[in-house]
């Protein structure tokens, strides 16, 4: 059996979400939770969509809920996710996706509605981070947990193979980032952040961030050891990790590229996992799938759109000033590449819970 699965928010992840639950079918997602969008703007957001393009698949909407290539999906609009119903419609994952209730005590609301666990798609103050391809494994049950940020699912696991393989000294990250539904289309009033205020599409505006920060949270040895900013670019879609590093050992920038590569063909490439259905069928589900890519050829933004890896590291795009010093730079889509991740972490999730 598939998770069955509730999103709260259909906001660009919460729908970029369902997308990939529907292309992957490693999940279900049988309940939706919005209450500023009603059931038939609902399909018309979900059916068209200026950056990953239309929806192939049929899509309408019958009664209060939404019918996608013949499966009936409940749709709720309550703002307290308390009283959402989730136990109504089976939904036992449920991917909080609002960006509003992002701490433990806040998300466990939905447990009163028969949620069985909470993914949050942003980091948290205090729920348990994970990031796919790197610390998964340390997973121990807590029922709300977060997929962390997209930028942190990007740096990660690079993070992580320099570290194990060269020890990283100390780094710093620029996350390139492509502008977001928080910005402004015009100059205006951002009390907090001025910057932020100005025009998205008209600046380059330099932002913080605590996505490299928080790769020492998923990876404790790192911990005091990264940080970063970010600046926001004139692009809808797809950003870039920009990570200089100190190792402290002596590494060429070819031997570098040689251990990323390595690792986008190895462990983080794919890895199946084998349990046994309701008749005793050896079925499997694809982990890990994805999650580092490895290109030469030379891209930019736009050929990294809807793609479903946690990060692509350029090779081309990096270098070192010594053998001491270097650059790397991966590309992520943080919208499309991060929600995989989302549905990965659901099934592994459910598959630890299941004790397989």
């Amino acid at each position: 059996m598939v998770p069955k699965v509730g999103i709260n928010g259909f906001g660009r992840i919460g729908r970029v979400v369902l997308r990939n639950a529907l292309e992957t079918g490693d999940v279900e997602v049988v309940a939706l939770n919005d209450p500023f969008i009603e059931p038939h703007y609902a399909e018309y957001m979900f059916k068209y969509d200026s950056t990953h393009g239309r929806f192939k698949g049929d899509i309408k909407v019958d009664g209060k809920d939404l019918v996608i290539d013949g499966k009936r999906i409940k749709y709720y609009q309550e703002k307290d996710p308390a009283n959402i119903p989730w136990k109504d419609s089976g939904a036992e994952y449920i991917v909080e996706s609002t960006g509003v209730f992002t701490t433990t005590e806040k998300a466990s609301a939905h447990f009163k509605g028969g949620a069985k666990k909470v993914i949050i798609s942003a980091p948290s103050a205090d729920a348990p981070m994970y990031v796919m391809g790197v610390n998964e494994d340390t997973y121990a049950g807590a029922n709300v947990i977060s997929n962390a940020s997209c930028t942190t699912n990007c740096l990660a696991p690079l993070a992580k193979i320099l570290n194990d393989k060269f020890t990283i000294v100390e780094g710093l990250m620029t996350a390139i980032h492509a502008y977001t539904a928080s910005q402004k289309t015009v100059d205006g009033p951002s009390s907090k952040d001025w910057r932020g205020g100005r025009a998205a599409a008209q600046n380059l505006i330099p932002s913080s961030t605590g996505a490299a920060k928080a790769v020492g949270k998923v990876i404790p040895e790192l911990a005091g050891k990264v940080t970063g900013m970010s600046v926001r670019v004139p692009t809808v879609n797809v950003s870039l990790v920009d990570f200089t590093v100190r190792f402290a050992k002596d590494v060429t920038y070819d031997e570098v590229k040689a251990a990323i590569k390595e690792a986008s063909e190895g462990p983080l490439k794919g890895m199946k996992l084998f349990f046994y259905g309701s008749f005793g069928l050896k079925l499997t589900t694809s982990l890990r799938a994805g999650i580092l890519g490895y290109t030469e050829d030379d891209i930019v933004s736009t050929d990294m759109l809807t793609d479903p890896h946690s990060s692509t590291f350029d090779a081309k795009a990096g270098i070192a000033l010594n053998k001491n010093f270097v650059k790397v730079m991966s590309w992520y889509d943080n919208e499309y590449g991060y929600s995989r991740r989302v549905v990965d972490l659901i099934v592994f999730v459910s598959k630890k819970d299941a004790g397989q």
